[in-house]
């Protein structure tokens, strides 16, 4: 089966384009499933039933596998036998139909208001990279935007005399409002500090790295981190904590669920509803703490 393993690798490599990360993944999840299978004597892909993969799903589950991985070596499974099928190698899917676990939904983590303003208060407003974090840092709070569509912002994206700005992919394009002293950082930026990161008069990026190009994902991951060390907030900061804070705080203060989803720019309301069952949760720990009876 091994041999089939390589092919299907080489395909996905070749055909489909797939980063090294996820193949690494395929090749991982593929090489146990065929380990279970020919331990129990099965040695051809012809010879796989959909008993053998449920029989294997379920050796990880009681194991104590996540769901998570349990679901990605179901996909990984089932990518393998797609290929073995369009190849002419097995004339039937064993993997069609197979009862896989249900993602958990993890509720998002949310800083304080308090843990928010320590954290925007962190960067050294001497420094053209503090100036910089600060008008970031401003931003991500200000608008829940990705920080994908953060470092993909330009300078003719963001109005600050109108307060907006636009971020999105083609097509899915939105406009977010941004505060005042959210403009005041990005204006405290543009006017003094942007132009000693800049090293090419044609460069449009709003937020430059230190070699005066576009700030990276994994730039402004590094800087959240630092920031998150030197104010000692306990909550583990990610770059997606400041969007989810700032749709559970707007929640919380009375916003319509509506209102929020189209600013997180989410195509279904049922994935902004999460934030619902954040404050609930944070309802029903305040009465804990709070209710002498509770």
């Amino acid at each position: 089966m091994n041999t089939h393993l390589d092919a299907f690798i080489t395909y996905m490599s070749e055909e489909k384009g797939r980063s090294a990360s996820t193949l690494e993944s395929y090749r991982r999840d593929l090489a146990q499933f065929i380990e279970f299978a020919e331990s129990r004597g099965i040695t051809e892909v012809q010879d796989v039933r959909k008993s053998h993969i449920a029989a294997y799903l379920n050796e990880m589950k009681r194991s104590g596998k996540a769901s998570s991985t349990v679901i990605r070596a179901s996909v990984s499974i089932r990518s393998f036998f797609h290929h073995l099928i369009r190849s002419s190698i097995v004339s039937q899917d064993p993997s069609m139909d197979l009862d896989t676990p249900k993602a958990e939904k993890k509720l998002p983590v949310v800083l304080t208001v308090a843990e928010v303003e320590r954290l925007l208060e962190a960067p050294d407003l001497s420094t053209a990279q503090g100036v910089r974090d600060k008008a970031m840092l401003e931003v991500l709070y200000a608008t829940g935007i990705r920080v994908s569509e953060l470092i993909a912002l330009n300078l003719g994206d963001i109005d600050l005399e109108l307060k907006y700005l636009r971020c999105g992919a083609a097509g899915k394009e939105r406009i977010v409002p941004i505060g005042r002293m959210t403009a005041e950082a990005v204006a405290s930026y543009l006017h003094s500090m942007r132009d000693q990161l800049l090293k090419q008069e044609d460069e449009h990026a709003l937020f430059l790295n230190q070699l005066g190009t576009r700030l990276t994902r994994q730039g402004f991951w590094k800087i959240i981190k630092k920031y998150a060390a030197t104010t000692q907030i306990q909550t583990d900061i990610t770059p997606h904590t400041l969007r989810h804070s700032f749709a559970a705080h707007l929640l919380e203060n009375g916003a319509d669920l509506r209102s929020v989803q189209e600013m997180l720019g989410h195509s279904d309301i049922s994935t902004t509803q999460i934030y619902t069952h954040v404050m609930k949760r944070n309802m029903k720990e305040v009465y804990e703490l709070h209710h002498p009876r509770a």
